[in-house]
C-alpha cells in the first residue's frame, strides 16, 4: 500500500515542502531513496525500535521510502516522524489516512518513541501557511516558536503515540496559542545592563551614541582594562527596538541554526554576538557542507562584537568585507546557491600594540621599534575603511571610578537615538532596504550630504593631511549626517564634519609611530 505524508527541509533560511512516499509491498529489505544523507538513512533503525516499543507492527516485507523532490539533498534526523507515520499508514495501522495530506509532520524519534526537537520550525511553519496546509505536527519544544505564524494550527507532541492516536481519532490535540505581540513588546527593553554602570568615558559613549543613531560600524582602540568590552556590551541597550518584521527575520536565522532556546518564541531584543578570535572562516561568515548561517548572520539586525580584532585570522576578517557592504552573504556550492541576511553593526576592539600600552598616559610601551605598525597591519586597510568610527579609549581615572554620581542611563541616550532614527525613517521611507545613514548609496549621499563651502574646505584639508581614501571620505560624510540628525539640524555644519573627522584615528599618518 502506498501512503504519502508531508515534511519540510530547510535550505538557507527558507523551507521547501518534501513529500514522503512510503510503499509497503511484497519482498524484503528497507530502502530510502531521494538523496538522503546518513542521518536520514539511519532513521529506519530508530523508527523500527520506536514502533515496536509502542506495540505497533513493523512490516517484515519490502518498504520503499521516497523523499520527493528527489534531486534535493535531505539532511538531518527530523524526517523520522513523518517516515514512521508513513510506515504505519502504509501497513494499515492508521485509520484516517486522508488527514495526512492536511499536515506537515516533523520530528526526530528516540528509540522509545519520544520526540526530540528539530531545527528550523519557524521557516517550516511559514512555508506550511504559504502552501495552505491546515497545520503542523512538530515536537513540543518547537511549538511556541512555530506558533508565531498565524492562520496555521501548530500541534506540539512529545511522543509518537500521541500522533497515531490523533490520526486514529482516539485523542484530541490542542493547538498552541501564542500571544506573540504582547510578549514581544513587553520584553523589548528587558536588559540586565545599562550605560549608567559606566564611569567616565563620556567621549566613548558619545561615539557609540552616534554609531547607534546611524547604524555605523566602530572600532575601539585602547589599553587593557579601559572598558572596551563593557561599553560594547551595552550598545544594544541604546539601539532602537526591533520591529516585528525584523524580529521575524532574526528569529528565522536563529531557528535554522538551532540557536533558539527550548520553548522560546519570537526574539524580542537585538542580537549581540561575540565570537572568539579562534573562529573559522565558515563559522564567522557562513558555509559548510550543508551551508549554515555564520556569526554575521546570527547578528543580523543586531551587533557583532569582535574583541581583540588583530587576533582573528586574516582570512576570516577578509571574508567579511563583501557582506559588510552588501548586508548579505551568498554561499555558492556546485548544486545550490544560498543567501543569508547579514545586516549587522560591527563593533570591534583592539589594543594599540602587542603589550597594550602604546600612547598610555602613565605606563610605558615595551614593544620594539616597528611592532606597533606591524600589529596594526594585521587588519587590512580595506577592512578599516569599512569601519566608520575609530575611537581611542583612554583609562578611567581613580576620581571617575570612585564617583558616586551615576552616569547617563541607556533610556536617556536611547531617546536621542530614536529621534535621530525617526528623521532617517522619514528620509528613506520610499527606499527599500535603507533604514539608516550607514546604508546610504552614493546617489543618496549626493542628495542628503551636501556641505557648505567652509565645510568643503575643512574636509579637503583633512583628506590631504591624513591621506584618506575615497571610502573614508564617504564614511566621514555619513557620520556627519548622523551627527546633524542627532542635533536636529537639516544642514551639515563644519563642526559636525570636524567631529566626524576626529573619528578616523587609524587613518592618521604617524599614529603608529
Amino acid at each position: 500500500m502506498l501512503v504519502k505524508t508531508f515534511g519540510s527541509a530547510v535550505y538557507g533560511v527558507d523551507a521547501i515542502t518534501i513529500t514522503i512516499e512510503v510503499n509497503v509491498s511484497e519482498g524484503q529489505h528497507y530502502f530510502i531513496v531521494g538523496l538522503p544523507d546518513n542521518a536520514v538513512k539511519e532513521s529506519l533503525q530508530r523508527i523500527e525500535s520506536a514502533i515496536k516499543a509502542n506495540k505497533y507492527y513493523m512490516p517484515r516485507t519490502k518498504i520503499v521510502v521516497n523523499l520527493a523532490p528527489a534531486d534535493i539533498k535531505k539532511t538531518g534526523s527530523a524526517f523520522d516522524l513523518p517516515i514512521a507515520i508513513g510506515v504505519l499508514g502504509a501497513s494499515e495501522q492508521i485509520e484516517n489516512i486522508d488527514l495526512l495530506s492536511q499536515y506537515i509532520i516533523m520530528g526526530e524519534l528516540s528509540l522509545d518513541g519520544s520526540i526530540q526537537p528539530i531545527k528550523g520550525a519557524l521557516p517550516i511553519a511559514i512555508q506550511a501557511r504559504k502552501e495552505n496546509f491546515k497545520g503542523l505536527i512538530i515536537p513540543k519544544q518547537n511549538a511556541r516558536e512555530a506558533a508565531i505564524v498565524n492562520n496555521v494550527e501548530v500541534y506540539g507532541v512529545s511522543h509518537i503515540k500521541e500522533v497515531v492516536d490523533f490520526l486514529n481519532g482516539k485523542m484530541q490535540l490542542h493547538p498552541e496559542i501564542e500571544n506573540t505581540r504582547e510578549e514581544f513588546y513587553e520584553s523589548q527593553y528587558d536588559f540586565d545592563i545599562d550605560f549608567s554602570d559606566v564611569k567616565g568615558q563620556e567621549n566613548i559613549k558619545r561615539a557609540l551614541e552616534i554609531a547607534a543613531a546611524g547604524g555605523h560600524n566602530a572600532i575601539l582602540i585602547g589599553p587593557p582594562g579601559a572598558g572596551k568590552t563593557m561599553l560594547a556590551k551595552r550598545l544594544p541597550t541604546i539601539l532602537p527596538p526591533l520591529t516585528l518584521h525584523e524580529a521575524l527575520e532574526t528569529t528565522k536565522i536563529h531557528s535554522v541554526s538551532g540557536k533558539l532556546p527550548a520553548n522560546s518564541s519570537l526574539i524580542s531584543r537585538r542580537p549581540y554576538r561575540a565570537p572568539h578570535a579562534t573562529i573559522s572562516d565558515a563559522a564567522l561568515v557562513g558555509g559548510g557542507g550543508m551551508p549554515q548561517p555564520g556569526e554575521i548572520s546570527l547578528a543580523h539586525n543586531g551587533v557583532l562584537f569582535l574583541d581583540e580584532l588583530p587576533e582573528f585570522k586574516r582570512s576570516a576578517l577578509e571574508t567579511m568585507r563583501q557582506p559588510m557592504e552588501d548586508r548579505k552573504v551568498v554561499v555558492s556550492r556546485a548544486k545550490q546557491t544560498l543567501e543569508f541576511p547579514a545586516s549587522f553593526m560591527l563593533i570591534a576592539s583592539m589594543n594599540p600594540c602587542p603589550c597594550g600600552y602604546y600612547n598610555h598616559p602613565e605606563k610605558e610601551c615595551t614593544c620594539p621599534p616597528g611592532a606597533v605598525q606591524k600589529y596594526l597591519n594585521r587588519i587590512s586597510g580595506p577592512l578599516l575603511d569599512r569601519i566608520d568610527l575609530h575611537v581611542e579609549v583612554t583609562p578611567v581615572s581613580f576620581n571617575e571610578l570612585s564617583t558616586k554620581t551615576p552616569g547617563e542611563t541607556s533610556i536617556t541616550i536611547r531617546e536621542r537615538v530614536l529621534k535621530a532614527r525617526e528623521i532617517q525613517t522619514a528620509r528613506y521611507k520610499d527606499l527599500q532596504g535603507i533604514y539608516a545613514n550607514a546604508q546610504m548609496t552614493t546617489k543618496l549621499m549626493q542628495e542628503y550630504c551636501a556641505i557648505s563651502t567652509a565645510g568643503a574646505t575643512l574636509l579637503k584639508r583633512a583628506i590631504e593631511r591624513l591621506n584618506l581614501s575615497a571610502r573614508a571620505y564617504d564614511r566621514i560624510l555619513k557620520v556627519s549626517r548622523t551627527i546633524a540628525d542627532l542635533s536636529g539640524s537639516e544642514e551639515i555644519r563644519p563642526e559636525f564634519l570636524a567631529e566626524a573627522i576626529q573619528y578616523r584615528s587609524l587613518d592618521r599618518e604617524g599614529w603608529a609611530g
